[in-house]
Parts: structure tokens; sequence; C-alpha cells
């Protein structure tokens, strides 16, 4: 009997070995994870094939309109690279499939085409690429359609968000039959040598993007970002670390107003410190549709309370998005805080608080755990554009628009101190200046 001989990356020697349901693999560019896992495909296909077993190996995509977007490109190349492979495999324009007509493969889109798989009968395997944008909606739908015993679920992917479906359910199960590992540029043994150029002029010239995309880190900034330059500037700088409160000094919590119920805007606090010319935003805090009594155990629970706190509300906060038929300036105020409204600042006012954040950032500083959230809404909040015209059309609102906003409105608030004070930081009230 002959064996064949598989060179894999060694990191993907224990997801490929022993008994799994699922295996997969993510990471940023060159890792080789796609093509390792294309060529995999086809060696479990022709082991069936001996076997005579009979079924389809089906290779889906988020999205996929048509062939062009499937990894149908990458099976042929994967079997061609491999001689014993390619005798065993009939390759047409539009079609794989072992000779002996056993194992073929199918290709299909998740985003439209996710109700047609469960009509795909004898599933021997399931290989889902690009999988970050995949739904739990879609994950639902086609994990119940791998019934043989022995059916098995690849999953590939570069990380963008930590909420996404595919994160949630790969990289955070604890299941021992799920094996997925961290796959990067650096675990590739044939990485090649013009590709790690791109790689080192990427590092050099889109720091903003170079992680995510050479180093499978999620999705910190996005192309356009209003704070793109200053987050990565804050990192480099060591300004994303471990920030403590003085406490001796007033924490200020600066507001963006939501709602309540299901679909309101997310209710945001930056609670921050000013001291001296230094910002120090030590914590983040988002929930949608709930109450502020919601926001209020929050804040208890971080210690900052009514002797030790006091907020900054926008104008709308003395009249718009009541509680309970009282404006949450008054609602605060009833729980004990000082209150202070930032006036409107009138037409412009969000290209107002961006400016003010820029010329703040390289005196702000963020604690690296408790802000993440925020500083990933800071890291994708961006500009919407008409791409017919070329014209920017101000801040676009999406879920990042909220934790900017508060953000913002802490730079606006801002007042640089002009002297050095001797004033005992205690004896201070709201508005005036703690040196």
């Amino acid at each position: 009997m002959t064996t064949a001989r598989i060179e894999l990356p060694p990191k993907l020697i224990p997801v490929f070995s022993g008994e799994a349901d699922i295996r997969g693999a993510y990471g940023g560019r060159g890792s080789a994870k796609t093509r390792t896992f294309a060529k995999m495909t086809a060696v479990r296909g022709y082991v069936w094939s001996k076997a005579g077993r009979e079924g389809i190996i089906l290779c889906g995509r988020q999205f996929m309109n048509s062939l062009d977007d499937s990894s149908l490109e990458e099976i042929k190349a994967a079997i061609r690279s491999e001689p014993w492979l390619e005798a065993h495999y009939e390759i047409g324009e539009k079609y794989v499939r072992t000779k002996d007509g056993r194992v073929s493969y199918k290709f299909t889109g998740l985003d439209r085409n996710v109700d047609s798989v469960k009509s795909k009968s004898r599933i021997l395997l399931c290989w889902v690429d690009e999988a970050e944008p995949v739904t739990e909606e879609a994950w639902q739908k086609l994990i119940p359609t791998l019934r043989e015993e022995d059916s098995e679920l690849w999953v590939t992917w570069n990380p963008e968000r930590k909420t996404s479906a595919t994160h949630k359910r790969f990289r955070e199960s604890t299941d021992p039959r799920t094996k997925v590992v961290e796959l990067n540029w650096r675990d590739n043994p044939w990485f090649p040598a013009i590709l790690d150029r791109v790689r080192q002029k990427d590092r050099a010239e889109r720091p903003d993007s170079y992680d995510h995309i050479w180093e499978g880190a999620f999705v910190t900034v996005v192309e356009g970002a209003y704070y793109a330059s200053c987050l990565t500037a804050a990192k480099s700088e060591g300004r994303i670390g471990r920030v403590a409160f003085d406490p001796l000094m007033t924490i200020r919590l600066f507001v963006d107003i939501g709602g309540t119920g299901a679909k309101a805007d997310s209710f945001s606090i930056w609670p921050a410190q000013f001291i001296g010319k230094e910002i120090r935003t030590r914590d983040y805090y988002e929930a949608q549709g709930q109450p502020l009594a919601a926001h209020l155990a929050w804040l208890r629970g971080k210690g900052y309370t009514p002797d030790k706190a006091q907020f900054w509300l926008p104008h709308d906060g003395s009249s718009q998005d009541r509680v309970f038929d009282v404006s949450y300036e008054s609602a605060l105020r009833q729980a004990g805080y000082s209150v202070t409204v930032v006036p409107n600042q009138g037409k412009g006012a969000a290209s107002a608080r961006v400016e003010a954040a820029r010329r703040l950032f390289p005196s702000i500083w963020f604690d690296e755990d408790t802000t993440a959230a925020g500083r990933d809404a800071l890291g994708w909040y961006h500009e919407k554009r008409d791409q017919e015209r070329g014209i920017g059309l101000g801040p676009n609102h999406d879920w990042s628009s909220h934790g900017a906003d508060a953000f913002g409105l802490m730079c606006v608030a801002y007042d640089e101190p002009t002297a050095k004070r001797k004033t005992d930081p205690r004896n201070m009230v709201a508005g005036a200046w703690m040196g």
C-alpha cells in the first residue's frame, strides 16, 4: 500500500488529528490556512472515494453571487498541487468531482441559499471559508444539515469583531470536539519573500490596519475612521495601558443619551478625570434600551457614586428622552448627582466634537481592559460618503456613534488649565479646575 505525505503548517497538525465535529483556523493574511483547508477537503474526498462512500463536499461563503465568488479556484489549485490528487479528480470549468463519481463538490452562498442547503443530501463535509460575516441565523440553519455520523464542519476566517456569530460559536467554544487554532503569516513554513515585503510595507505605511490584516487581530479602526491615526499613536506611545483614578479628584461622567425600548439608541458613558493637562479615561459603559436604574446600578457597582462623580450631559439631557416624565438632568439630580448640561454647539456640532477630540487625543490616556469597547467605537466612527460625487456627508450614524459622541462631549467640555493651582481639590465644585 502506498502512503502519501501531506505537508501542513505545524499548528494545523493537531487540528486535523483525531476525531472532531468542527475544525478551523482564524488569522491574518499569508497563513496558508485557506490553501491548506482546500487541500485537506480533497484528501478527505479521496479517502471517502477509495472507501466506497458517496456524498458531497459543500463549500460555503456568506456572500456568493457566482462561482467566481466561491472557493472553486482554491480547490482546483490545491488538487493540482499534488499529482496523486490530480490523478484521482476530474476538474472541469465549473465542477470538481472524483473520477469514480462518488464524491463531488458543491458551492453555495449562505446569505441567499442557506435554506436550499437542507435539500442537499449526504453532506460528508462542509467547509465555510471567509466565515467572519456568517450570521447566527445561517449557522443555525447550516449545522443541522450535517446529518452523517462522521460529517464535519470546517471553518476558516479573518477575525473582525469579537461580537460576530463566528467568533462566539467557535473561538469561545469549550467543546473538546471543536478544534480551532489561530494561524498567521509566521506560522506558514512556506511564507514567500515577496509577500513578506508586502507585509513589511503595510506595517510601515498602513499601521492602522496592519494588525488586522496580518496578525489576525480584530478591526480596531476602519478606513476613513476619524480617529484611526489617533488610536494608532496612542498605542505606539504607550497611552493605552493601566490607568488609575486619583481618589482625591472628581470623576467626570460624560454621556450620550439613548433611550428605553429594544430599538432605542445606546446610552453611553465615558468616566474620566482631568488631571493637569492629562485626560484619563478609566472605563466605558454602553447599554441599549435599559432604564436609568440600570445605568445607576452599574455606576454604583464601579464606585462612581454622587460623592465621587459628577455628570456632564449633552444639551438634550434637560429636555429630550424623558425618563418617567422627567428629564435625565432632573432624574440624575434626584439620584444625588451634580449635573452639568453642555450647551448645544449648533450647526456643525458633530464636526466640532471630532476636531476637539483630535486636538486633545495626544493628552488622552486609556485603560486597556476597561475601555476596549469604547475604543472599538472610536476606531469604527467614520464619515458617511457620497461615493458618486466623492463628498463627505458628516459622521455616519451607526452603532459606534453613541460612544464617539460621548467621547466628543468630553473633549468639547474640556477647558485646559492655564496655571498650577494650590487649592485643595477636595474643596472644588463642578466646573472648577483641580490642579
